[in-house]
């Protein structure tokens, strides 16, 4: 008797894609929404949850690499959902403490544009890590980083441009990682083969 384990790393992507398009979505006002509490759903749920247990998994499978990602985006999903959740209330918190009259200071936007560009640089580490596995996952990396810079770079300036740009940027990488979660999840056994999707190796993989 062999037993036989399930691949995580679909679900962890297509968890990933899901929170980032959503995101860029309500950043880039898509149906006049300007109010980003929707995305708390997707963020402490199916970002959060989700991606945490694909991490689990990952370790328990050997894959510290995918292990280490997912447990990291997946605690970044927590946190940015702790920050807006008003049970928890940080975020209201922040505003008191580094806000004039109700209106934040620009103390309170920096600290943002701090967190905001610390996991800019744990991102840029995971997509150099990843430069040897698939076109896909490097992309949706590489716009991860462009995209955090970008939100990082607005909260120091408050150019709206840069908000604009990171909601562009979003939406490739959640492009890139619906096509690299599909192209594992439609299998041969599952799909027809004109439909599955070839996964992109950048060069052969060799030790």
């Amino acid at each position: 008797y062999k037993r036989t384990f399930g691949n995580p790393t679909p679900v962890g992507m297509l968890s990933y894609a899901t929170v980032i398009s959503c995101s860029s979505l309500l950043t880039l006002n898509a149906g006049s929404v300007y109010t980003p509490d929707l995305l708390l759903l997707f963020s402490i749920f199916y970002g959060g949850i989700t991606q945490t247990l694909v991490g689990l998994m990952e370790m328990f499978l050997g894959n510290t690499y995918s292990a280490s990602v997912f447990l990291t985006f997946g605690s970044s999903n927590f946190s940015h959902g702790a920050f807006y959740l008003p049970s928890i209330g940080i975020a209201r918190l922040y505003r008191a403490a580094y806000s004039v009259d109700g209106i934040p200071t620009q103390e309170y936007y920096h600290a943002l544009g701090l967190f905001l560009s610390v996991w800019t640089f744990v991102t840029f580490i995971f997509t150099i890590g990843a430069l040897r596995t698939t076109l896909p996952i490097v992309r949706t990396l590489g716009c991860t980083v462009l995209g955090l810079s970008c939100l990082a770079a607005n909260a120091f300036s408050g150019a709206e441009g840069l908000a604009t740009a990171r909601g562009a940027l979003g939406l490739c990488c959640a492009f890139g990682a619906y096509y690299a979660g599909l192209s594992m999840l439609w299998a041969r056994q599952t799909i027809f083969s004109f439909i599955r999707l070839p996964p992109f190796l950048p060069c052969p993989s060799h030790a």
